[in-house]
């Protein structure tokens, strides 16, 4: 039987979370859990779990009050169309896109948050879930909250974020490891490096691409902070992602010759339950070039080439077909900067890029995104507390990438 399922006014979603909740809940049909979870409220264990809708969605069953409402408000207010906060705006491009809340026809009271997957555009997802911050309870929670969640982790308040979770794809097996959130609170600050950089290793090599772009990605997300003052996060996480194929992850030296590909030799791909995988589009306002001298240097929209085209911007994200080439700042070579530009390229993937050591890095292949916000509050100073584990998480994941 299709699945029947309709948006939920949001108005409405919190009088829906209200209603009692049936003793033994009933997936919506079509709907299977998250696959690739690595951390958080996983379904059939949880009762507030995680699924994913036929049409390749992530559903987020909504918490009970506060939490629920809260996470409901802060996508509504971000993501709503009369939104003219530059700040909201510009956050947009770090989130999973939002698709309103949905509930289906069979369960109308269980109520769900309905976002972008993050990792359908990859075959060989290696996911990893790292919460932020120095708290990991906000300013409302109970002593006895507190003391709980400092029991959990003591070294938070000194590392700033703990890792909750992580799934690597191993080539020379050609399967997953996983760790869970007790292996992430094993971890002490002079462990952190050798337990963070097992995300970055395939079982044959550490991917210094991975984790290059994971710091550009984390730094654009600092950037955001270190601008905004009207938020606060907490118990909040970023989601890593990268692709774990060595025959997909778009690693390829620069030639001068047209390209050349290598056949996917491998079984089949690791698809998500529901969906085959899709065409990755490019988020966010504003393309991005990388040099040597800048790893992260974003280029306003008016500078980009005139073969650059853009469609119509809607729900806060630019809908792309334009595809990306990578041209020789010269023409004779690659030059001392190791310049690049972005144009108009229909045979290629899109998206960001740089170069690093004579490899071109496709951003496309790395994102990270922010997750997770049951408890983020207004304010009129600062996160430091966010800015913070931002900051240490950078300091160790450079450290990675020198060794």
């Amino acid at each position: 039987m299709a699945t029947e399922d309709r948006v939920v006014d949001s108005s409405l979603a919190g009088d829906a979370l209200e209603a009692d909740r049936p003793a033994v809940e009933q997936r919506p049909s079509g709907c299977v859990p998250l696959p690739h979870q690595v951390a958080g409220h996983k379904y059939g264990i949880s009762k507030v779990g995680i699924l994913q809708h036929p049409d390749g969605t992530v559903l987020k069953q909504l918490q009970p009050p506060p939490r629920g409402p809260c996470e409901m408000h802060f996508y509504t207010q971000v993501y709503a169309q009369d939104c003219t906060d530059p700040q909201l705006l510009a956050l947009q491009q770090h989130l999973p896109r939002y698709y309103g809340t949905w509930a289906s026809s069979e369960s109308p009271n269980e109520v769900y948050l309905k976002l972008e997957d993050v990792t359908q555009r990859f075959t060989r997802p290696c996911i990893m879930d790292v919460k932020i911050g120095r708290k990991s309870y906000d300013p409302f929670a109970s002593r006895e909250k507190r003391e709980e969640q400092i029991k959990k982790y003591p070294p938070m308040e000194e590392v700033g974020f703990l890792l909750l979770g992580m799934r690597v794809f191993q080539v020379n097996s050609e399967s997953h490891i996983s760790h869970d959130q007790f292996y992430g609170r094993s971890l002490r600050k002079e462990t952190l490096k050798t337990g963070l950089a097992q995300f970055f290793h395939n079982g044959v090599e550490l991917r210094k691409d991975a984790v290059s772009l994971s710091i550009c990605k984390v730094r654009d997300i600092l950037r955001w902070f270190e601008g905004q003052k009207q938020l606060h996060f907490y118990a909040s996480s970023l989601l890593f992602v990268y692709e774990g194929s060595p025959h997909l992850a778009n690693r390829f030296k620069w030639r001068e010759d047209a390209q050349t590909g290598q056949e996917n030799e491998q079984g089949e791909p690791e698809c998500n339950n529901n969906i085959h995988l899709a065409n990755c589009k490019l988020r966010g306002h504003r393309c991005s070039l990388a040099s040597q001298k800048s790893a992260c240097s974003w280029l306003n929209r008016s500078d980009l080439p005139q073969d650059i085209h853009h469609v119509r911007h809607k729900n806060g994200i630019w809908p792309h077909s334009l595809h990306y080439h990578l041209e020789q700042a010269n023409g004779n070579g690659v030059s001392s900067e190791e310049d690049m530009r972005v144009v108009d390229d229909k045979s290629t993937g899109l998206a960001k890029a740089r170069l690093r050591d004579g490899v071109i890095e496709k951003e496309e292949d790395v994102d990270v995104r922010m997750i997770d916000f049951a408890h983020v509050f207004p304010s009129d100073s600062p996160d430091e507390d966010y800015m913070y584990g931002l900051r240490n998480l950078l300091s160790v994941l450079e450290q990675i990438l020198k060794n």
